[in-house]
């Protein structure tokens, strides 16, 4: 082995340097990759000038008749982070070329390959050729050719070149990509940062599908360039086939746009539009589109979708990151009608309901803050939006802290909420004799602070104990329309009122634990209690974020059970229940919760009537709860089973359950869910509710997958949504398609169907044909 430096080892370090510049080459294998700096001539080689070289071979001849020196047998050179391995390395001196042959292997610094039986190069790097060529590279593509050339000392030519991704091809030496690339010549030009294609095929299963006389990109050191990307497909009933062409603009470094002619074979011309505009700290989107729709007439009558011909939308967003603890934005969408985004399935704007918000947030150690203003678009193709008038337009502080220190050798804690809420129009439903005012017309203002102390004590034996002290402040301003005389609460016309609690809190758990030879089991009673006065003016207050209410086993152990600000659970309760927790040796875990609650004094809050009768039908209502219970069994075979539910406190009769059997392996996942709500007139809901949930996936070869959903009504014998679809995936291919039906009795869609299309090509880009999500399942 020698070592020496740059100056007195040049031959030495032209023949590493070789394998430099056919590696100029393996950017052709990551096109779509981006570099850092457009201005670096990527073709010259980057040695550090104080570089060491290292030199091994099994023989060094000197010939000072033909003024050569050769390396011969297993020859290994590193230079600089450069590697190079070959049979044999011949030097001219006279002529100043290189020459190796034979088995030879470069790796750059990056971790690229390239592979080639030989080589030849000046001593000044400007030009060379290699013959029978491939290169591998990090991100696991590869390009091949017949021969390549470096001619002027800017360009670098393949002939007869092969491109293609294989990503299992790092586990699996045989697997053959489903595409690839072939170029007569490939032309990589080092001063315009272009790679041109002559005479190009893009072939799948080995057949051609799309030819190319000559195709010029960008190559990996550009970052961004102006031009058309892949286009688009979509397919739906109502709007027909649609295509779309998205158009790249690169305005300046930190600002570029995207411009799509979309035309649909039923509805005619929509034209997209985003604008990107970068700052250091974050990032603003600016997005709009518009259509004359051509046969409206498709649409369902009495819609928005078929009653309105120029639809438009604009939308806008900001994300900035003002410092590590604060972050500032907004989310802002306006269009002429109420369905337009969803209809037309415009990306990021296609939900049912789209939340328009305003928001800065701060994270401490230990406090948080979050001010935000929303304000609620909902899009059901009803002409006169008359759902979107009856939603909330709130805005909200949050604030928490926590005390750094003990006090009193405790926990404290601080809560503080800022609610204003305004709406444009009454929301009020009537189901079977009940009426409920989800929404009043007007507007009200709360402001709630809340402290509270806690400390936990094991005493003992091993009983756990914890204290708990809070106390809570309301300051309301009223301004809202009176529900009228259908409402039998007691609502209060002031124009404002406070109101107070203080609750004393006590805790009891046992944990018992039990152990065998192969298993570990765990019992844990507990026991609360919440000693307070009654909640204040219950029922004559709006209720605005305290409407879903729910009481399972995940609620039962909760202080005050109301799921916002707006109720305050009051009266003195107990909660009771037992814990279980099981683990064996051969891998099956068991987990169960079974309690329940009592009113053990004053006025029970979920038996007072308020305008969404939040507590009625809850199981609450009553002095002894119903009782509320889960199980789970996990088991190493794949399969899990869990089961919660509500039964009546006098015949145990189930009045809410979810039962979920599942199983997952590598080839199969699938999963079944039951739910059962019963009847509940005075919530809302005169009829029983029950409803199969079902998705399921099958990998049935290599790669290739099927999957479906349904999601059944069974009361009212209806399939509500159903899809099936298809997709094969080695991680260098995706091809998806997928059906889905969705019967909507209330139009609040335009399309009953759609089919969705995609095909992915890693490194090359994607081509899709609507949406390819169903329920349950991420994209395929």
């Amino acid at each position: 082995m020698a070592a020496g430096n740059r100056e007195r080892k040049t031959w030495i370090a032209t023949a590493l340097l070789a394998g430099v510049a056919l590696c100029a080459l393996a950017p052709m294998a990551s096109l779509p990759a981006r570099a850092q700096s457009p201005n670096v001539d990527q073709l010259a080689p980057n040695i550090p000038p104080d570089a060491k070289l290292i030199l091994a071979a099994n023989e060094l001849v000197y010939n000072r008749d033909a003024d050569t020196v050769t390396a011969r047998g297993a020859v290994q050179i590193n230079y600089g982070g450069y590697q190079l391995v070959a049979k044999q390395v011949i030097y001219d001196q006279t002529t100043g070329q290189l020459r190796a042959v034979g088995d030879i292997e470069f790796i750059e610094p990056t971790g690229n390959r390239v592979f080639a039986q030989e080589l030849t190069l000046s001593d000044d790097f400007a030009n060379g050729f290699a013959n029978s060529l491939r290169i591998e590279t990090t991100d696991l593509t590869k390009i091949a050719a017949t021969s390549g050339e470096r001619v002027n000392g800017e360009e670098m030519i393949l002939n007869h070149g092969v491109y293609t991704a294989c990503t299992p091809c790092a586990t699996d030496p045989t697997h053959r990509s489903l595409w690839q690339i072939k170029a007569e010549r490939v032309v990589q030009n080092g001063r315009t940062h272009t790679v041109r294609l002559e005479h190009a095929r893009f072939e799948m299963f080995g057949k051609p599908i799309a030819y190319f006389p000559m195709l010029e990109v960008p190559d990996h050191t550009v970052k961004r360039k102006t031009g058309v990307l892949f286009p688009k497909f979509s397919f739906t009933q109502k709007l027909g086939l649609g295509v779309g062409v998205p158009y790249y603009i690169a305005i300046a470094p930190d600002m570029d746009a995207t411009i799509t002619p979309n035309v649909y074979t039923s509805q005619g011309f929509l034209l997209e539009g985003e604008f990107r505009k970068q700052f250091h700290s974050g990032l603003v989107t600016l997005r709009a589109a518009g259509i004359s729709q051509m046969q409206p007439e498709r649409f369902t009558d009495g819609t928005s979708d078929r009653e309105v011909d120029g639809r438009a939308m604009i939308a806008t967003q900001g994300d900035f990151q003002i410092n590590p603890r604060w972050a500032f934005g907004w989310e802002v969408m306006s269009q002429t009608d109420n369905n337009f985004a969803r209809t037309y399935d415009l990306s990021g704007y296609d939900d049912r309901i789209i939340r328009n918000q305003v928001y800065l947030t701060g994270l401490g150690k230990r406090n948080f803050l979050d001010l935000r203003a929303f304000y609620f678009d909902v899009q059901d193709a009803d002409p006169d939006d008359v759902a979107e008038r009856q939603q909330a337009i709130p805005q909200t502080l949050d604030y928490e802290y926590i005390a750094p220190n003990p006090v009193l050798g405790g926990q404290l804690s601080a809560t503080v909420n800022l609610t204003n809420v305004e709406r444009d129009r009454l929301d009020r439903d009537h189901i079977g004799t009940s009426w409920r005012f989800p929404g009043l017309e007007g507007g009200t203002s709360r402001l709630t602070a809340e402290l509270e102390w806690k400390r936990q004590y094991v005493v003992p034996g091993g009983l756990v104990v914890t204290p708990l002290v809070a106390a809570r402040g309301d300051a309301l301003r009223l301004d809202m329309s009176d529900p009228g005389f259908r409402y039998d609460g007691n609502f209060d016309t002031d124009d404002s009122a406070t109101r107070g609690m203080v609750t004393a809190g006590l805790e009891a758990r046992y944990p018992i634990l039990v152990t065998t030879d192969n298993s570990s089991h765990v019992f844990e009673p507990i026991a609360q209690v919440y000693v307070r006065p009654d909640e204040q003016l219950a029922g004559g207050l709006p209720n605005e974020d305290a409407q879903s209410f729910v009481f399972d086993a995940t609620s039962l152990f909760e202080r005050d059970k109301f799921s916002g600000f707006d109720r305050i659970e009051g009266g003195t309760r107990a909660n009771v229940g037992i814990r279980y927790t099981g683990s064996y040796d051969n891998g099956y875990t068991l987990r169960s919760l079974f309690g329940q609650s009592y009113q053990l004094a004053g006025q029970n809050s979920f038996a007072t009537d308020d305008l969404v009768n939040a507590g009625a039908n809850s199981g609450l209502q009553y002095d002894s709860s119903d009782y509320v219970g889960m199980a789970g069994i996990d088991t190493p075979l794949g399969w899990a089973v869990s089961y919660s539910a509500r039964m009546d406190r006098k015949d145990m009769s189930v009045r809410r359950t979810d039962a979920r059997v599942g199983f997952q392996d590598y080839r199969l996942q699938a999963a079944m869910t039951y739910t059962r709500i019963a009847a509940q007139p005075d919530y809302g809901f005169p009829e029983d509710n029950d409803e199969v949930q079902t998705i399921g996936a099958l990998k049935f070869r290599d790669y290739w997958s099927v999957f479906g959903s349904l999601t059944y009504d069974i009361n009212n014998s209806n399939l509500a949504r159903s899809g099936i679809g298809l997709t094969y995936d080695d991680r260098d291919t995706i091809f998806s398609i997928v059906y889905e039906n969705t019967r909507d009795t209330g139009s609040t869609i335009a399309n009953d169907w759609s089919i969705g299309a995609r095909l992915s090509f890693r490194t090359l880009g994607d081509i899709n044909v609507g949406d390819t999500t169903l329920d349950g399942f991420d994209d395929y």
